[in-house]
């Protein structure tokens, strides 16, 4: 085959095909397009796959040494937007597989010895989704980081806990933000598992039956990094649980950032005007110019029906196929790519718009969230948040927890008739409801007292709370 035939389409393939491909058919099955961003990782693929094919004397020393340097050459080239992307070669390996063989001839040929498309693309996608993997859980840290340092600042600040909606009991603001930090540190320990399973070596599967070259197929996964090597040539070409496995993590992360984004919301809204976020992530409004939306917490709920869509389509994808590798799969990287893109961009977002931006010379944050403490501890005021406190006080006084919880009731029942708090109602009105009731029970019903009172592991006591942000000080800073 000359150096040029990778150019027409059908000699590509084989002398097989008596017509070339219609235009048409081109464009409906080429990637080219959008898994040319597999580029580096198919170069560092075929790298490692001509390293070990040297090593087992399949090819020659010096047909090694030409591959390394047009790969070094085609690489340079797509740095700096200078190669040239075909679509009559279709996808990402074959327009570099061209190039290298119209820059190093022969030895260009060589390379896909012992090799398939098939277990290429699924070298190919699993070392690049190892790296993106690698830079979400970086960023999954990050913000672990910035909601503990706003939750350092803010431990003895109250806020209204809610269920259904409803002011329920107080808690430390900081641990409200403190249930965000498990929620991603669970996102970040999932990433971990699923990146054990992204990083199995697939090639020297080739087609779907392996291949009667003696590889070593243990070095290059070796070469690559990788953890271990794919034991059924015919599930290797065709897995793309990993894939899946992946977006089901990436679409547990969007939710939990959809509920912090709903939360954020919330408490910006003039309603509640429990924090402020800098202007940068508001928009105004066209018409009302005395509006600030918040656009970005905003776009990332609903980025969220997004990424979860992408899981449902791999998911789909995968149901009906027979083994092995079926063209259905070209369509699992479109999803894929998209997903990483949107959860990257998202918590990049997120970090600075929760822990503010950094200036360079000084090191000193500015912007991120700005909390109103006498918004949020006038809001716990209003729903009767220590009733609970005054249950337990009676259960204390010998009274089962029941009756005090009726007890508790009609005592709400009359302050809400007197339009007001619990803790403002006389102490005879008190004992009126129970004759234990004593004049301590006023620490029991004030914010501060309850929240204190909850000192247990896990509890929104500031001394609990304290605790917990310095455990995750210590997992997340070196």
């Amino acid at each position: 085959m000359s150096t040029n035939q990778f150019d027409k389409k059908t000699e590509a393939w084989s002398a097989l095909f008596s017509e070339p491909m219609s235009e048409l058919v081109q464009r409906y099955t080429a990637s080219v397009f959008f898994d040319k961003r597999l580029a580096d990782a198919d170069i560092t693929g075929s790298l490692a796959h001509a390293d070990m094919l040297a090593a087992q004397g399949i090819i020659s020393k010096d047909d090694l040494a030409a591959i390394q340097r047009g790969m070094a050459q085609i690489r340079q080239e797509i740095a700096d937007g200078q190669f040239e992307w075909k679509l009559a070669l279709e996808d990402v390996h074959l327009n570099i597989e061209a190039r290298l063989t119209q820059l190093v001839g022969d030895a260009g040929k060589r390379l896909h010895t012992g090799r398939s498309r098939n277990d290429q693309v699924a070298t190919d996608i699993r070392l690049w989704l190892r790296g993106e993997i690698d830079l979400i859980t970086g960023l999954l840290r990050e913000l672990q980081l910035a909601l503990v340092e706003v939750a350092e600042k803010h431990v003895d600040v109250i806020l209204p806990g809610f269920t259904h909606l409803q002011v329920a009991q107080p808690v430390s603001f900081a641990h409200h933000l403190l249930a965000y930090v498990e929620m991603f540190a669970r996102d970040e320990a999932r990433m971990g598992d699923v990146r054990r399973r992204v990083n199995q070596l697939p090639l020297g599967s080739a087609a779907l039956a392996g291949t009667t070259y003696p590889l070593d197929r243990e070095r290059v996964a070796k070469t690559l990094g990788m953890e271990g090597v794919c034991q059924n040539s015919l599930d290797a070409v065709s897995d793309r649980d990993f894939a899946i496995e992946f977006a089901a993590a990436a679409a547990l992360v969007m939710v939990h950032i959809s509920r912090l984004s709903e939360e954020l919301i919330l408490w910006m809204s003039q309603n509640f005007a429990f924090i402020r976020i800098a202007d940068r992530f508001t928009t105004g409004s066209s018409i009302m110019p005395q509006k600030k939306n918040p656009d970005v917490p905003e776009l990332a709920r609903g980025k969220t029906g997004r990424v979860v869509g992408h899981l449902m389509g791999l998911i789909t994808l995968m149901k009906g196929q027979p083994l092995a590798y079926n063209k259905d799969n070209q369509e699992d990287k479109e999803p894929l790519f998209d997903t990483v893109d949107t959860l990257r961009d998202t918590l990049r977002i997120f970090v600075e718009m929760i822990g503010g931006q950094a200036d360079p010379a000084t090191g000193t944050k500015s912007g991120g969230i700005t909390v109103n403490a006498t918004a949020m501890e006038a809001a716990a005021q209003k729903g009767y948040a220590t009733a609970t406190d005054l249950a337990d006080y009676l259960v204390k006084k010998g009274q089962p927890f029941r009756d005090a919880h009726e007890t508790v009731a009609h005592a709400v029942k009359a302050a809400q008739s007197h339009g007001c708090d619990l803790s403002e109602l006389p102490l005879n009105v008190l004992q009126g409801f129970h004759s234990a009731i004593e004049k301590d029970v006023y620490d029991v019903l004030s914010l501060r007292g309850s929240l204190e009172a909850r000192d247990t592991l896990g509890g929104t006591a500031p001394s609990q709370v304290a605790g917990q942000i310095q455990r995750h000080r210590q997992r997340l800073v070196p």
